[in-house]
């Protein structure tokens, strides 16, 4: 009996630990997501695509959806000058975001590190050895775990960076997924899941 009740527990743990997880992109439409801005997002083969439009201004991609603490999984491709990035806790008003964006950029530029618009500005960036984990032709995977004041981004499952920051940790509202300015942008996404944390 004590070993059918183990048995029952653990088939109970991992089930709940697989449903935990829940995809935000549906790999077929937009639906749960709003564009700010005249820049292009669309899907293509069942990835979502960001790429650069006419005016080569800001994007954005935003969640209908408030996330406060979280696990986010996805997957990235810089397929053209990837300038872009993942928001946290953000609210988007035209094209000016409030928030905290974790660095998907080409070779060098940050990737993993956290960078806070229209205010502090970078908080934390990687160091020199963890930058070489970006694959800058391939694909990538990238973890966000947001837990209070606490964010930690992971890299191809290597860590990147670990803040501590109360002001993040008051923060609140949904992710975004960001296109620069500037034009010549191209970026696939696809396996964007989450895990959410009381």
């Amino acid at each position: 009996m004590k070993y059918l009740i183990f048995i029952l527990s653990i088939f109970i743990f991992f089930t709940t630990s697989c449903q935990s997880y829940k995809p935000i992109f549906n790999g077929q439409d937009l639906s749960g997501w709003k564009i700010h801005g005249t820049e292009k997002w669309y899907v293509d083969n069942g990835e979502l695509v960001c790429e650069s439009g006419p005016e080569k201004k800001y994007g954005y991609l935003s969640t209908d959806k408030k996330y406060k603490n979280f696990v986010l999984d996805l997957d990235f491709k810089l397929v053209a000058n990837g300038n872009s990035g993942v928001f946290i806790r953000s609210n988007v008003q035209g094209t000016t975001i409030q928030g905290w964006q974790v660095e998907v950029a080409p070779a060098g530029l940050h990737t993993g590190g956290i960078y806070e618009s229209y205010g502090r500005e970078w908080l934390i960036k990687p160091g020199s050895e963890e930058e070489k984990k970006l694959n800058p032709n391939g694909w990538n995977h990238m973890r966000i775990d947001v837990r209070g004041d606490n964010v930690n981004t992971y890299l191809n499952g290597t860590k990147m960076v670990s803040l501590n920051d109360s002001k993040v940790g008051a923060g609140e509202g949904s992710i975004a997924l960001q296109i620069h300015s500037g034009g010549g942008i191209n970026v696939r996404w696809k396996n964007l899941r989450i895990k959410e944390l009381r």
